[in-house]
């Protein structure tokens, strides 16, 4: 994450703040500074530091009506503090607030990773050595495979979601959002959901899931390692191989000669292909992953959902279209289903 100081912090009542923090971190030595930082996607994140040079990151909702499952501090915390104890690299959990007379909306506090999240080529090109990417890569997929390993039960977050019929939940999800979205007749998008739900495979025993593990979501060590896992708000329990091919359908090969995205960090010389990610993962797991593309695909349709609902706001002005190129989202979201098509063999 960068950042850019900014006064007065939006979101942030400093006093109360202040107090609130000071009464249950005893090295606190206020006046403390905020400085919000980028990456976090819509939750506010700041890097906030005190007087003593201590440093930690706070993260809170935007601001305005939030839905009551939306922007769920609580979930977050609890999810890195079931995992701080275990193989799986997160930032160490410092204070939950559920307090919303605090600040306007809940809060919690975690330790500051010395990382950096990769979201372009130019990220790569900047900070991680071509030495070290394959390093990255091999403990990129590492770390997925620690998650997978563990029991939620045993770490505290069999209560995360439910565990049974993840796949099966997920596709009634969003084929309803896309029925409620669309904005032209769209019979493939329909096939491809239909061939999906006849073609599910048999879920193993539930795993907790990201459900967006990327580079972009990691805070990666210039050395060559994933120093933490980031923005865990949408995880839940689920099927392992979903989340490992969300991982894959994002990891733009370096010699693709037609990648979904041309700036994509793992374009930089040094990466390794997703293949040998898949093959690390099943050597590291011992999972049978031979049927890795059904997943691929329930992916590729999923995205599809998600840009067309995207889509369908900014076309109904409910989003605001400055500085949107809506021709490249539409291009996004039409590759989505083809390649969530060609994976399932219908056209």
């Amino acid at each position: 994450m960068t950042g850019e100081a900014m006064q007065p912090p939006d979101g942030i009542e400093v006093a109360a703040v202040t107090d609130w923090l000071a009464a249950r971190m005893d090295a606190l030595r206020p006046p403390l500074r905020f400085t919000k930082l980028t990456g976090g996607h819509s939750n506010f994140t700041y890097r906030v530091d005190d007087e003593a040079g201590n440093a930690f990151v706070l993260r809170r909702p935007p601001l305005g009506e939030l839905l009551p499952s939306a922007h769920d501090m609580g979930r977050e915390f609890r999810v890195i503090s079931g995992l701080w104890p275990t193989a799986v690299p997160v930032a160490q959990p410092l204070a939950f607030c559920e307090d919303p007379a605090v600040t306007g909306a809940p809060f919690y506090c975690m330790s500051l990773i010395d990382g950096r999240a990769l979201y372009l080529r130019e990220d790569v090109d900047d900070y991680v050595p071509e030495a070290r990417r394959h390093e990255l890569a091999m403990s990129f997929v590492d770390v997925l495979a620690e998650l997978h390993a563990l029991d939620p039960d045993e770490v505290g977050l069999g209560g995360l979601g439910k565990k049974e019929d993840y796949v099966a939940r997920q596709l009634h999800r969003w084929q309803t959002s896309w029925l409620a979205s669309k904005t032209d007749e769209r019979p493939l998008a329909d096939v491809v959901h239909d061939v999906l739900v006849d073609r599910i495979p048999a879920q193993e025993r539930a795993r907790v899931v990201h459900g967006d593990y990327g580079l972009h979501n990691c805070c990666s060590a210039r050395q060559g390692f994933i120093a933490a896992v980031v923005d865990w708000e949408i995880s839940t329990l689920g099927d392992p191989l979903a989340d490992l091919a969300y991982a894959l359908n994002s990891w733009c090969d370096a010699d693709d000669p037609d990648p979904l995205r041309v700036d994509a960090p793992t374009r930089a010389p040094g990466f390794p292909a997703k293949a040998e990610l898949l093959r690390r993962y099943a050597e590291r797991t011992g999972r049978d992953v031979s049927g890795i593309a059904f997943y691929e695909s329930f992916n590729h349709w999923k995205t599809f959902c998600i840009l067309q609902g995207v889509y369908a706001r900014y076309l109904h002005g409910q989003k605001s279209t400055e500085g949107v190129d809506l021709e490249n989202l539409t291009a996004r979201r039409d590759r989505a289903l083809a390649m969530a098509a060609a994976g399932v063999g219908v056209s």
